[in-house]
């Protein structure tokens, strides 16, 4: 089970990065949300990953439990990625909607337009 958690962390990871390096913002915020799946996967798998076994300790048995600390903390998560990821889809729709297209530019000459003219001229 370790080794299918591992992979699909690492899987999701990968799936992110490639995502984050296009140059498309809904392909960045498609990246960023993979990203966030897999640090909530990782964060869900260092509690212990055990089988039908509570996240509380029982007085009198086995010390076999899972911790219920890091499924808090991935719950939190999921509710702040789930806000920022709303925000990131507002901005990105507000941007494709002035600029008609979602091409994220790296260039300094879109502060001109065509032939050097200044926009709005």
């Amino acid at each position: 089970m370790e080794l299918l958690v591992a992979s699909s962390v690492g899987v999701l990871t990968a799936g992110g990065v490639y995502l984050i390096l296009r140059l498309r913002a809904f392909a960045v915020i498609l990246g960023l949300a993979l990203l966030s799946y897999a640090v909530n996967v990782f964060l869900f798998s260092t509690g212990r990953l055990m089988v039908n076994a509570p996240p509380i300790l029982q007085k009198y048995g086995d010390a076999s439990y899972t911790d219920p600390l890091p499924q808090a903390l991935v719950l939190t998560a999921i509710v702040i990625s789930f806000g920022m990821t709303a925000v990131l889809v507002m901005i990105a729709l507000g941007a494709f909607l002035e600029a008609d297209h979602d091409r994220i530019d790296m260039d300094d000459d879109t502060a001109t337009g065509p032939a050097g003219e200044e926009p709005g001229a």
